[in-house]
This record gives structure tokens, C-alpha cells and sequence, in this order.
């Protein structure tokens, strides 16, 4: 047995893992740039630490990456030469719109992305393109909060219709967000969020999920209108979950289980939220902040294919002891250290 012939083979990147030049030709500060390397970095993350810039005494990796920004040619030649036919890489949002909220977008930064999707194709590798690798202009955090605030929608569609504009022709495939449903565990490097004391940290980054949800409706809606030919999907982190036996008891747990990484693709995939996130949003006292046509925009906006990174698989069992921070589709929010 062998792959079809039209089966993509290659790699993937994350312009905050590679790219450096942090600095260069206007871009601006973004959450992934400011997170550290070691013992802080789970704090920094999960928006428990709030680290707005660079401090003293920390290691920031994404400041010089493996300076892609100055290397993609011999790093494109290299894909090639090993049989690439795909590149899955991420745009840097702050490279396009520095502070996120701009009118007009940053030339130098489309230009860097024009050159290096068409040295992709000069090597017939096609680009897939990850709209937001966790990427959230710092100026629109300490602006708006992330996004906790629905202006972020605002601020996405800009960023989409200039990419789907600028690229057509050169890039027909996109994600939009990347493991969205990272978001709930690491909710400052997934959605730009600090928590504030005293405040409600569950419906915080339901609002937030709720309102990335609704900007990747809106994403393929408008790469659609841009461009037919643009295939756009989701993204998510996933880890299968086995039911240990075959009881219905652990069968029902690991479906339960397997429902917290779908929870948010769900929605992408079958337009409207499941029953099963309603019915535990209900339980919580939680409230999805609809707008007057989110509903038409999530129902009418479909992705188009489902993509995930699989890092892991474990079983349940009933008899299993409970760990009180895997048992609720909120996990990663009530502890998220």
C-alpha cells in the first residue's frame, strides 16, 4: 500500500520558532515573542505572570529563532531536497499590522511572506499557512485585553482579508487558528490573556474561545469570497483517549474525555455549538456572549478540513482515581498551573 500521489508530505514551523528579526523592517511586539524559557514559562503562559516585554534576568528564544527571516532561501532549498511537497508555516500577525489595530498594513512584512511562498513554489511546495500560530499583538492586549474583547474580531477580519488578498494565487491552503483549544490551558499564549484578580476566570476564556471562534467563521467566509480555490480548516491539540475496557462505563468516560479537545472544532466543523458544551456551559453558570448574527456566521462558515497535532494517547477507566484537573471540559482554566 502506498500514498496517492496527491497525498502533501513535509514539515511545519511556527514563525515565533524560526523567524527572529523580532525587530526588523517594522515588526511589532507580539505574546509569543515576550514568553521565556524555563521555570517562568508555564506562569508567563497560563497568564498567571503578566510579561509584557522583555525583562532582565530571562531567556526569550523567539527573539533570534534559528533567524529564518535571513535564511528561508537555503532552509526552503533544504525542504525541497528532502522531498517536501508541503510547508506548513505560520505569518507573524505583527510583521503585517505591528500593533494589531492599524489601518494600513506593513509592505515590508508582505513582502518578506510574498518572497518566501513563491521561493516555495520555485521547489513545488505548497505552502499551508497558519493564520495565528498563538500569535497576539501586544499592543492589543494591553489595549483591550486580548481576546477577552469581541474588537479583536474586528482586528482578525483585517488581518485575513489582507492575507487572502495579498497571497491569492500563492497560497490556497490556511488554518486559521493554531490548537485553539490551547487556549484553556495556556490562555495568555493562546488568547493574549492576563487574568485580573477577583475576576472569573472560566467565563474570561470562554469568551475568549467563543469569540476566536466566531473571527475563524468570519476568516473563511471572507477567503472564500477572495478566493474559491482558498481551502481554510481548524486546528487543534489533540491526545486520543481509550476507554481501558470495554464497559460502557469507561466507553462513555473517554468519549467524555475526548469531548475537551473537540469542544471548540466542533463547533468549526458543524457550525453551532454542541449540545454536550451547552449543557456543561448551563451547569456552570456560563453564558456564550452572542452577537446579533453570530449564529448565521458560525452555521454559514464551515472549515473545510480538520488538521491537529497528536502528541499522545492514555486510557480511563471508571476505577481510575479522579484527577480533579482532567474531569470537567473547563480543565486547564479552574487550575491552570
Amino acid at each position: 500500500m502506498s500514498f496517492p500521489s496527491s497525498f502533501l508530505w513535509g514539515g511545519a514551523t511556527a514563525a515565533n520558532q524560526c523567524e527572529g528579526a523580532y525587530n526588523l523592517d517594522g515588526r511589532g511586539l507580539a505574546n509569543v515573542d515576550v514568553i521565556p524559557n524555563g521555570p517562568f514559562r508555564r506562569f508567563v503562559t497560563s497568564g498567571e505572570r503578566p510579561m509584557l516585554d522583555f525583562e532582565d534576568g530571562y531567556f526569550y528564544p523567539a527573539k533570534e529563532g534559528i533567524d529564518m527571516y535571513h535564511h528561508f532561501k537555503e532552509d526552503i532549498k533544504l525542504f525541497a531536497e528532502m522531498g517536501f511537497s508541503v510547508y506548513r508555516l505560520s505569518v507573524a500577525w505583527t510583521r503585517i499590522y505591528p500593533n494589531g489595530d492599524e489601518i494600513e498594513p506593513n509592505r515590508k512584512g508582505i513582502e518578506f511572506y510574498r518572497e518566501l511562498f513563491e521561493e516555495c513554489r520555485k521547489y513545488n511546495i505548497e505552502p499551508l499557512v497558519t493564520i495565528t500560530h498563538f500569535d497576539c499583538p501586544i499592543h492589543l492586549i494591553k489595549k483591550y485585553g486580548g481576546w477577552r474583547s469581541r474588537k479583536m474580531i474586528d482586528f482578525y477580519k483585517r488581518l485575513v482579508t489582507t492575507l487572502f488578498t495579498e497571497f491569492k494565487g500563492l497560497v490556497h491552503y490556511w488554518l486559521t487558528f493554531n490548537e485553539i483549544n490551547v487556549l484553556y490551558h495556556l490562555p495568555f499564549m493562546g488568547a493574549g490573556i492576563c487574568f485580573y484578580e477577583g475576576e472569573d476566570r472560566c467565563q474570561v476564556t470562554n469568551t475568549a474561545a467563543h469569540h476566536e471562534l466566531v473571527a475563524s467563521a468570519w476568516a473563511t467566509k471572507i477567503g472564500h469570497e477572495i478566493d474559491p480555490d482558498n481551502k481554510i480548516g481548524c486546528m487543534m491539540a489533540a491526545g486520543t483517549v481509550y476507554p481501558a475496557t470495554c464497559r460502557p462505563e469507561d466507553m462513555l468516560k473517554a468519549q467524555a474525555e475526548n469531548r475537551v479537545n473537540y469542544r471548540l472544532i466542533d463547533v468549526q466543523v458543524f457550525g453551532e455549538y454542541p449540545a454536550y458544551l451547552l449543557k456543561e456551559y448551563e451547569r456552570a453558570g456560563f453564558t456564550v456572549p452572542f452577537a446579533d448574527d453570530d449564529r448565521e456566521i458560525l452555521c454559514q462558515n464551515t472549515v473545510d478540513f480538520v488538521s491537529f497535532s497528536y502528541y499522545s494517547n492514555r486510557t480511563v477507566s471508571t476505577e481510575d482515581k479522579p484527577d480533579p484537573n482532567k474531569n470537567s471540559i473547563f480543565s486547564g482554566t479552574r487550575n491552570p498551573l
